[in-house]
């Protein structure tokens, strides 16, 4: 190789560089030794984070995005190292959230020989095959020359459109081989490509007009909100038209929950005053949503929605996604961003709108009269003090001892519903959870993706007992690299969740749900605690409700890795005024509020 020469891992490492990567997240393995040593050579431009399991540099490069807004790239080896990223490259694909995957592969001249963890059986050096459904594009260099081409390809697939994670797949040789003199410039190839389409002006102006003549207009509002940077242009039309703003799962936080006019949660366990609007509406405008079944209560009319007669405005930058699940009376292909931009502009060509004000205001106060309803469906679980602890007050009490500036990251299992449920998020990154995958061990690794994006914001995961015993690992992790997060372990001793539709949906047959001791047949779990003293990691023991708020604080104040072992009831589930469907099985009874019929 001449010395004037990058080989082909010095020209990925270098591209990262000049997209400004901080650090990137991954594993060691001997088909990517040669991409770590790159990394050493450029160790005071681009940390290089270690950890103990491969799905776990996935997810916190996830949650890194989420809280930054820029993507950052994982790295792994071939055979079993690359093959546990999957499950965190799928949940990105399905969250739209982006980074890279550098996976290693066996030499060139190995392919198709069987060669120590070769995929070869149906083609040669075939991970791409494992991963083609789970990113946006898979790129497998096998020239040294081919790198350059493939990283920025990569880049801009990743980061254009509709984001998500993309795959640079690269055998053990090519990571050696010369590769170019220079690595491309990114700035050329990246820097000046906008994805932020517009709506056409036809389009925009008849949105304005089916907004302006509705009675009962709700917007709806999603993840393409949140991590489009929308926030501020949905509020001020919230406010501008006096429109109330409902969210699903994925979409709270886009507007401060608090706010007069947010209605919370639209799901299966929605608040009643979002499911019971949004069914009602005559015209919904949704923004960056993709009307899944836990958001739509498994499409069953009458709700979360009624679409028809709701006329729906469907607004999202893939077009793929619009009359997906429902028939649209205007589906605009936009970034959701610009099109709310290209709304003010219309509006501001438009005559008075007081009078639009003043018909919101019967509309509203119905929707007031809705939120009582719900406030006092809910209030008995705010005070119950029971132990284990009400896992209703557990997420209130968790709520109300976060600054307002933290970061919740959440897990998955029933204590994501809770949370969703009674959480007030403030902000787009106040609540951070995955809504498309679910795979368990997101909350537990991506609050460390949330500490590295923001150092000096307190960062707190809440995850199940099951999730967090898969991902032990992040103890290790946490104490190697000095990250003060917390976990709040939610205990309720089973796959709550699951167990939840056993005895919702199967009569009570209960099996391989629920953790018990062999002997006496007691509730069983590790002592968490204990378990992360063993790590250097602080833990402590809570039961009492009472206790639970301060134990945060405790955990957010140490500034150190903490752990809280919550004793949490597992008996009851979230209820709300939605339903949900598991097909051949039956369908759940909404918890208040019964189905509406149009007239």
């Amino acid at each position: 190789m001449s010395k004037n020469m990058l080989n082909g891992a010095q020209v990925i490492v270098d591209y990262l560089i000049q997209e400004n990567v901080p650090q990137v997240f991954g594993l060691c393995g001997h088909g990517n030794i040669q991409f770590i040593d790159a990394l050493y050579e450029r160790s005071s431009e681009i940390k290089t984070i270690s950890v103990h399991h491969e799905s776990v540099a996935g997810f916190m490069a996830d949650v890194y995005y989420r809280v930054s807004g820029r993507p950052t790239a994982t790295f792994t080896s071939c055979g079993p190292g690359s093959a546990n990223l999957p499950i965190s490259l799928a949940n990105a694909f399905l969250d739209s959230v982006p980074f890279m995957a550098i996976t290693g592969n066996v030499p060139t001249s190995q392919f198709n020989r069987g060669a120590f963890q070769e995929m070869y059986r149906h083609y040669q050096a075939d991970f791409p095959s494992t991963v083609r459904t789970m990113c946006k594009k898979v790129f497998q260099p096998t020239r040294g020359e081919m790198v350059p081409l493939a990283v920025r390809q990569a880049w801009k697939t990743m980061v254009t459109g509709r984001p998500g994670p993309v795959v640079v797949d690269v055998p053990f040789d090519v990571f050696m081989e010369s590769a170019a003199e220079e690595a491309p410039k990114a700035i050329e190839w990246s820097a000046n490509i906008s994805s932020r389409c517009g709506a056409d002006p036809e389009g925009v102006e008849k949105a304005v007009d089916m907004l302006l003549a509705a009675e009962r207009p709700v917007m709806l509002v999603g993840q393409g909100v949140r991590y489009g940077g929308a926030a501020e242009e949905l509020r001020k039309l919230a406010e501008r038209l006096q429109i109330p703003v409902a969210a699903s799962a994925s979409g709270l936080g886009a507007l401060d929950v608090n706010h007069p006019l947010a209605l919370g949660l639209v799901a299966r366990a929605g608040h009643y005053q979002a499911n019971h609007a949004t069914r009602q509406a005559d015209v919904l405008l949704a923004l960056g949503v993709r009307f899944d079944d836990r958001t739509s209560s498994s499409w069953i009319p009458g709700y979360s929605f009624t679409i028809p007669p709701t006329r729906l405005i469907h607004v999202d930058i893939d077009p793929e996604e619009i009359g997906r699940n429902y028939p649209v009376a205007l589906g605009l292909m936009a970034d959701v961003r610009t099109f709310l931009r290209q709304i003010h502009a219309e509006l501001d060509r438009r005559v008075s709108l007081t009078k639009k004000e003043d018909a919101r205001k019967k509309w509203l106060a119905q929707i007031d009269g809705y939120r009582k309803e719900w406030d006092k469906f809910v209030a008995p679980g705010f005070s119950d003090d029971t132990t284990p602890i009400n896992p209703q007050r557990a997420a209130a009490e968790i709520d109300k001892a976060l600054p307002e500036n933290a970061i919740l990251v959440s897990d998955i299992g029933v204590h994501h519903n809770w949370l969703l449920g009674f959480c007030k998020p403030k902000r787009p990154d106040s609540l951070i959870g995955s809504m498309g995958f679910g795979p368990m061990g997101f909350g537990v690794a991506g609050v460390m993706g949330a500490k590295f994006a923001a150092p000096d914001r307190p960062c707190v995961s809440v995850c199940g007992d099951g999730a967090f015993f898969m991902h032990a690992n992040v103890l290790g992790t946490a104490v190697e690299y000095n990250l003060p997060v917390v976990w709040v372990v939610w205990n309720n001793y089973a796959y709550a969740s699951i167990r939840g539709l056993q005895r919702g949906y199967l009569g009570g047959r209960e099996l391989a749900t629920d953790f018990k001791h062999p002997e006496t047949g007691e509730r069983y779990n590790p002592d968490f605690a204990a378990m992360a003293r063993s790590c250097g990691v602080e833990g402590v023991r809570v039961d009492r409700a009472g206790d639970l708020g301060e134990a945060i604080r405790k955990g957010i104040a140490a500034n150190r890795p903490y752990l809280i072992d919550v004793d949490i009831a597992a008996d009851v589930n979230p209820s709300g005024a939605g339903v949900w469907e598991l097909p051949g099985l039956g369908q759940s009874k909404a918890g208040i509020g019964t189905r509406f019929q149009p007239g």
